[in-house]
This record gives structure tokens, C-alpha cells and sequence, in this order.
């Protein structure tokens, strides 16, 4: 508690200096009902998912105040259910370090939480210099799906019930030396189920000719960490790539993607496109190593997108209307071998409300034993189905 009483001590000294201008309120919710079926590791049945999500930015002088707070609440048809929980592979995130999240319900058929998903303080006293302190949202990433280089609490690929990325505590500094360079400083402490740790990385970003080339460096979760990432055209197709050096449970380990993407026209539409390849020393080589992967600290720290160590991803997204896209998702590994499809449809029903939904199925091997007790990362996923109504205002 003295954590968060720190943080509202700064927020309520900015709210002295605010003028009587009421700050703009901005918001969604989210609604996704959805069924999925049972199988030996997975409770079915049908679902519903409530997303409810506020936002602010006060400001006065130099200083802003970001405020998000969001509520979720989760139905689920049977007891132990998890309607959003159909991935074997979806790595936890969390670690936060400052107590801005309770559970206001749990039983065996609802789950109700909420947080503040962002609540800091920034400090722009130019256009070169920027401080923001409290729970912030930051995305080193290069590449678009797989990003192992990305030390935040990068994105999951395959959750398509999620509009804003999860926020973290941390005090970060950046300095902007001209339009095309910049330099990002940031200090993260954070609480896992293996205990407290500490990052302290620094960032440096610029363009050569028509590439846009960063490297960053320090102790990531206590221990060293660098990685490189470069992006940028070749003809119509962008080409990105990122590498990252990190220890892990003794041994330095190499975690790399890369990828292309473009548009292409297609009967007068436009089919956008993503392939990308990642290489990961974390991952499992073989279904033998899933369980030891699931298992390990990076694993809990949500350092993980996908489990295996040679995954590819293929998105496409076809425009068939100017209000109506189709959608399809491929995510393989390699080493399993297995691989999750999805697809999907969305409709922009009107400025600030779009429809979508979707199905997601598992491929491969799907029957557990003692040898192997998680036989492949996607032939495990229930058959899933679901439809999603979200409304901005």
C-alpha cells in the first residue's frame, strides 16, 4: 500500500496545479459471448466476456495525468471454465508491482475483476524531453506478431479480445535528439510468483537511408540482456527483423524473428498480409520439453507468446467491403509439429461500433500420456467459436 499511496501523493499534487476545465472521458466495452467444446484438458460449455474500459488525460502545464480503468467480467456455462482461456500456450502477464488491481467476485461460474490498466504521471517540460512515472504502456517491438525482442509484456498473438496492451510500472525517460532519432530509458520493478525482480534497460532508435535500426541493452529481470531490430522496405513488401541475447536458467539464450508484410490488390480489394518466422532458445525443441517450458521462470514472467522454439505465423486480412473484412490466422510449430487456425470476419457497424466474430481449431497430436503429459501446443485447443460487439464512445 505505501506503493500506491507514493503514486496518488504525485497524482494529487497534479491535481492541485489542474485548472477547472473537466477533463474528456473516453471509453469501450466489449462484449464476446462464446462456446467452445471439451476435451481432456479443457472444461466447454458456452461463455461470455465483459470488457468495460474508461480513459483520461488531464493535463495542466507540462504535466499529464493518464488514467485508465477497466472492468472484466467473465460467465461461463459450467463450473471451472474459463471462457477466454483456450490456449494451453497463453502466458500470464502481470508482475505488477504496484497494488492497482482487485478481484471483486470469483466463484465456479463468474469471475469480476478490475484494475487500473494505466495511472501515471508525465513530465514534457520540451519537445526533447519526456519522464513518466506509474503504469505505463511500452512496445520495444520491431516485428508485428511474434516479438521476442519486445521486454514488456508484449502482446498475444493469437487474443483477439483485447484493444488496449496491458500496462506495467515502471519510471521511464526519453530524449528525442531530432525527428528520426530517439533514446528510451527505462527502470521496472516487478512481482512474480518466482519473487521480485529488477530491469533496468536503455534503448537507442534512428533511421539509415529508408531503415529504421534500434538496439537496447541492460538487466532485464535481473539478469543481461541486448538485442538489435531493424525495419524497412524492399519494393512494396516491408521487411522486419529482431534478435535478442538474454539469459536463461544458467545459459545465455538467442530469441529472433523475422518477417514481411505488404498490401496487395485483389479484385480491386486490398489483401494485407503477414508472414513471420521466429527462432526462440526459450521454447521447447520437442513435445517432451513443453511441460519444462510451461514450467520455467520466463514462462511465469509472461516473456513467452508461443511455446515452441521454430514458430511461423501467417495473417492475411482481405477487404471485400468497404464495411466487411475476412481474416485468417495460422500459427504452426514447427517442432511438434501442430498448428492453431482462425478465422474471422469483422463489420463496422457504424463510427464507434464494430461487430466481428470468429472460430479457432486445434491440429495435432491431442492425446496425453505419462511421457507426455501436454502432447503438442495447439492439438490441445478446443474447437472455439465466438462473436464480438465492441462500442467506443
Amino acid at each position: 500500500m505505501c506503493r500506491a499511496a507514493l503514486l496518488l501523493l504525485a497524482i494529487l499534487v497534479l491535481g492541485d496545479c489542474a485548472n477547472a476545465q473537466l477533463p474528456t472521458i473516453r471509453g469501450y466495452y466489449l462484449n464476446v459471448p462464446t462456446w467452445s467444446d471439451s476435451n481432456l484438458v479443457a472444461v466447454g460449455g458456452l461463455g461470455d466476456i465483459n470488457r468495460f474500459r474508461l480513459m483520461s488525460e488531464p493535463s495542466y502545464g507540462d504535466f499529464t495525468l493518464q488514467v485508465a480503468y477497466e472492468q472484466v467480467l467473465s460467465l461461463a456455462q459450467r463450473a471451472g471454465a474459463d471462457p477466454s482461456g483456450i490456449f494451453v500456450g497463453l502466458a500470464p502477464g502481470g508482475g505488477e508491482w504496484l497494488p492497482l488491481q482487485w478481484t471483486i467476485k470469483d466463484t465456479d461460474h463468474a469471475t469480476w475483476m478490475h484494475r487500473f490498466d494505466r495511472l501515471n504521471v508525465d513530465w514534457a517540460p520540451g519537445d526533447a524531453i519526456e519522464m513518466v512515472a506509474g503504469r505505463l504502456t511500452a512496445s520495444w517491438a520491431t516485428t508485428l506478431f511474434l516479438t521476442p525482442a519486445d521486454p514488456f509484456l508484449p502482446f498475444d498473438p493469437s487474443d483477439p479480445f483485447r484493444v488496449y496492451r496491458g500496462g506495467v510500472d515502471a519510471f521511464r525517460f526519453q530524449y528525442f535528439p531530432g525527428p528520426l532519432s530517439d533514446f528510451d530509458f527505462i527502470v521496472r520493478p516487478a512481482e512474480f510468483s518466482t519473487g521480485t525482480t529488477w530491469s533496468a534497460l536503455a534503448r537507442g532508435r534512428t533511421v539509415w537511408h529508408n531503415w529504421e535500426v534500434s538496439a537496447w541493452g541492460g538487466m532485464l529481470y535481473d539478469k543481461p540482456a541486448a538485442a538489435i531490430g531493424a525495419a524497412g522496405g524492399v519494393g512494396p513488401v516491408a521487411v522486419r527483423g529482431e534478435l535478442t541475447l538474454q539469459e536463461n536458467e544458467g545459459s545465455m539464450a538467442l530469441r529472433g524473428s523475422v518477417g514481411i508484410d505488404g498490401r496487395l490488390g485483389v479484385w480491386k480489394r486490398d489483401l494485407y498480409y503477414v508472414v513471420e518466422y521466429q527462432r526462440d532458445g526459450f521454447g521447447a525443441g520437442n513435445s517432451a520439453e513443453i511441460l519444462q517450458v510451461i514450467q520455467s521462470d520466463a514462462y511465469a514472467r509472461g516473456q513467452l507468446q508461443v511455446l515452441g522454439r521454430d514458430e511461423i505465423v501467417l495473417q492475411g486480412s482481405y477487404q471485400v467491403h468497404p464495411l466487411w473484412a475476412l481474416s485468417l490466422l495460422l500459427m504452426t510449430n514447427v517442432d511438434d509439429p501442430s498448428s492453431l487456425l482462425s478465422p474471422s470476419v469483422s463489420y463496422s457497424i457504424s463510427n464507434e461500433v464494430s461487430g466481428s466474430g470468429g472460430m479457432f481449431f486445434g491440429f495435432g497430436d491431442s492425446t496425453p500420456t505419462l511421457e507426455l503429459p501436454i502432447p503438442s501446443e495447439y492439438g490441445l485447443v478446443p474447437n472455439y467459436v465466438y462473436l464480438s460487439l465492441t462500442v467506443f464512445f
